[in-house]
């Protein structure tokens, strides 16, 4: 079988930009709370250092500005938590498949965290099942679960319920965990929002959404549609109603205006990403404005 790990590693080697081999070579440390930290040395002052960490000692001694650095001196637990349900198995906005997408997600996501020595978990699962992997940091590790996810996520199998993986969470995690929650481009029901608040007490949590296709846009026109929660195939004519795509718009509109709501609320860092080629700008992306309202809210 393929490996699947290997698809991310050589993914991330093409996309590794100056952004991306900082977050690989050691900023990622600066993202999360929770370490703590031994001094290791002093270094130069850089733009977008933390002024706390300026030994104004050092400073007055050498003439210019000068900041200690750390290392941690205990590792994170990092929490995938993984929508299988069937609806992760359809189309992805760029016409690939979003469980590809979300594999790519949760691979980046993992083999940077255990790249950089912290634990990785795995809680996947839908409507009536989650699966656990507990923490560990080895390559072998990060292929099972990719290929948990892989394997789990089917055409024929139950809908999504995110409030089943969250209360998972909440109940084998206590608190200090970071989650990294990759959901499909849905509103969340009620209890859902009810279990990401609670689990929002205790964690620090980054939320990534795989894009729904657009099935009314010119390019599926001709393209035989159905959808995986009724099975039922998408008559074309209703696709091309101009009427049903103004409606439609509308609807996508509401409901990510909802969502941005509802995160803005939790202080939660959200990214949607729609294509394999976005998923690893898009992570880091999330990484960034996480570490951003981490600053804002210090």
């Amino acid at each position: 079988m393929t490996s699947l790990l290997r698809r991310v590693r050589t993914t991330l080697k093409i996309y590794a930009h100056r952004k991306v081999r900082g977050l690989l070579d050691g900023e990622y440390t600066s993202v999360f709370h929770g370490r703590s930290l031994e001094f290791d040395d002093l270094r130069p002052y850089i733009p977008g250092d933390e002024v706390k960490d300026v030994d104004w000692k050092a400073t007055a001694r050498l003439g210019s500005l000068m900041t200690r650095r750390y290392v941690a001196s205990r590792k994170h637990t990092v929490v995938l938590v993984v929508d299988t349900g069937r609806s992760m198995a359809a189309m992805a906005e760029s016409g690939e498949s979003k469980r590809d997408l979300a594999i790519l997600a949760a691979g980046t996501a993992g083999y940077i965290a255990s790249r950089h020595g912290d634990l990785v978990a795995l809680v996947s699962g839908d409507a009536e099942n989650s699966r656990y992997l507990p923490p560990e940091s080895t390559e072998a590790h990060l292929e099972r679960m990719l290929q948990s996810i892989h394997d789990t996520t089917r055409v024929d199998g139950p809908h999504s319920d995110l409030s089943k993986q969250l209360d998972f969470v909440g109940r084998a995690f206590r608190r200090g965990r970071i989650l990294i929650v990759i959901s499909d481009d849905r509103p969340l029901a009620d209890h859902e929002q009810r279990a990401l608040r609670r689990l929002n007490l205790q964690h620090e949590i980054l939320w990534l959404t795989i894009g729904d296709a657009d099935l009314m846009r010119d390019s599926l026109a001709t393209t035989r549609m159905r959808d995986v929660d009724t099975a039922l195939d998408i008559p074309t004519f209703v696709r091309n109603d101009p009427r049903l795509r103004a409606e439609f718009t509308e609807s996508v509109r509401q409901s990510t205006e909802q969502a941005d709501d509802l995160f803005d609320s939790l202080a939660i860092s959200r990214q949607r990403v729609s294509s394999e080629a976005g998923v690893v700008p898009g992570f880091f992306h999330l990484m960034q404005l996480h570490r951003n309202a981490r600053h804002r809210h210090a």
